[in-house]
């Protein structure tokens, strides 16, 4: 129990006028994330599809850094093994992979709620991945980006290497690997990297602003609108055709819809339910 209690305090989680606020609050450790922090973010994640108090997230964290990527120094369980096997073994970080980082990211990029990461601080490796997962990125001022892997002698790890190529296009998304330099806010604004840069003491309100307005939107048309555009670099244009299709389909039938059109009709402005 005290464990979970910790958990809860390092991840925070609360549900404020329809918007659910994911908060990473470690910042002794610069919000770097344990396994168990991780499994927690992808868990709120995950568990926010399906029900009807959240329409919309922010990811954020407290103090001077964002993320800086994964815990090292935090304790990772393993396989028994002889007293000369090799630690680890090949096939453990690939595994580890699949069952963490890879689990975590389309928590957050397949999320059935618009999400938006409120950058405070830098974010590096992995943090900037979860940014950069999020649908709507507000950094602040004082933020940067960095895609610090080969700094470390490492590969980009947490689908880096997906989802910058589809932001920035690939021979830049080479050059801001490649050379791991730092990305200012503003620079970042402009690789189309963020969506806004606010100064830091605006930082909650401005995400609050824009959540909240989300909130108040054609829920499932956001989702059904997310799930195309997540589709769009990937299937070809009658792929895309026929998705588009059943996505006006599905979302045909929703009270929200016929809301839409209820209001367009009476000349007033709509009030959408969510569902």
């Amino acid at each position: 129990m005290a464990d979970d209690r910790l958990l809860e305090e390092q991840i925070r989680f609360e549900i404020v006028n329809q918007v659910a606020w994911i908060t990473i609050d470690r910042p002794e450790r610069g919000n770097a994330l344990t396994p168990a922090c991780r499994d927690r973010v992808r868990d709120l994640f995950e568990g926010l599809n399906g029900q009807f108090e959240a329409r919309a997230v922010v990811l954020t964290a407290t103090g001077k850094l964002f993320c800086p990527g994964a815990d090292i120094s935090a304790d990772r369980a393993s396989a028994a093994r002889p007293d000369d096997a090799p630690d680890p073994s090949m096939g453990e970080p690939r595994r580890m992979m699949l069952r963490g980082q890879h689990t975590l990211m389309p928590a957050i990029l397949d999320c059935e709620l618009p999400v938006i990461a409120a950058v405070n601080g830098t974010a590096a490796g992995m943090g900037a991945h979860l940014a950069l997962m999020c649908d709507l990125v507000i950094m602040s001022e004082s933020a940067k980006l960095i895609e610090i892997f080969t700094r470390r002698g490492l590969v980009p790890d947490a689908l880096g290497a997906w989802i910058l190529p589809r932001l920035v296009g690939l021979q830049k998304a080479k050059e801001l690997m490649l050379f791991a330099e730092d990305i200012p806010a503003a620079e970042a604004e402009r690789l189309g990297l963020c969506n806004k840069v606010v100064p830091a003491e605006d930082l909650v309100d401005s995400a609050r602003e824009w959540a909240e307005r989300l909130a108040q939107g054609p829920t499932k048309a956001y989702m059904l609108t997310k799930w195309m555009l997540n589709r769009s670099l990937d299937v070809d244009r009658h792929t895309i055709a026929e998705e588009e299709s059943w996505a006006v389909e599905l979302n045909h039938h929703t009270a929200d819809v016929q809301e839409g059109i209820a209001s367009f009709r009476e000349k007033r402005d709509p009030r959408f339910r969510g569902w």
